[in-house]
């Protein structure tokens, strides 16, 4: 998802959007504590974008009727758990932000080893 550009993004993020309010979060939205996080504007972490992305393509696939009957059990197991705990952690993506108040990320300072050389 983060490779996609311009209407392909956004109707994904739309998509995204709607299942993280309207199925995510009203079932496994815990209370934002001070060691368990949650940024409101989440969207704006691309971290977070990409592990609820993943997240919700696992639900999808694992919640099909016509697939394995273990399959919610194992979503919760394998991928709802780790992901929540990730996004939530105080180090993870959220870190800085206070209910109702988003702090953008600093990314870490890059060098590029291909610099060209003086001279």
């Amino acid at each position: 998802m983060l490779y996609l550009g311009g209407h392909d993004y956004e109707d994904a993020l739309f998509q995204l959007v709607e299942w993280t309010h309207n199925v995510l979060l009203p079932v496994y939205g815990r209370e934002v504590t001070s060691t368990a996080l949650w940024c409101s504007r989440w969207w704006e972490h691309p971290e977070a974008v990409a592990q609820l992305h993943g997240l919700w393509l696992a639900w999808a696939e694992l919640s099909n009727p016509a697939q394995d009957m273990t399959g919610p059990a194992a979503w919760h197991r394998d991928f709802l758990g780790p992901v929540m705990a990730t996004l939530r952690d105080p180090m993870g993506p959220f870190a800085g932000c206070k209910p109702g108040n988003h702090r953008p990320k600093d990314v870490p300072q890059m060098e590029s080893p291909f610099v060209a050389a003086d001279g």
